[in-house]
């Protein structure tokens, strides 16, 4: 334990930030995992734009990295262009 008092105080900042940054975290995960779970193509859209921000700011606060954050709005956005398209047109491509 800490004897000094500017390293008790710094173990407090650091478990607030820990804690605060878990929440973050873990609420944009969840709202990734729901946005995935959409069927309708136009409240998917109405999301997506609101998760990208979320993204966007967990990275500019340092809790995930900025390429970790790139890939993420990656994968949500060729997400979009899979349902945007018919089933008809892709199975069409496969056979071609």
């Amino acid at each position: 334990m800490a004897n000094h008092s500017a390293t008790k105080k710094d173990i407090r900042q650091a478990t607030k930030r820990r804690d605060r940054n878990r929440y973050y975290g873990k609420t944009t995960r969840n709202a990734i995992r729901e946005l995935k779970i959409v069927e309708d193509q136009k409240v998917y859209d109405e999301k997506l734009p609101n998760i990208m921000s979320q993204i966007d700011k967990l990275a500019k606060r340092g809790i995930i990295h900025k390429n970790k954050a790139a890939n993420l709005k990656s994968k949500l956005a060729k997400h979009t262009a899979v349902k945007a398209t018919p089933a008809k047109a892709t199975a069409t491509k496969a056979k071609a």
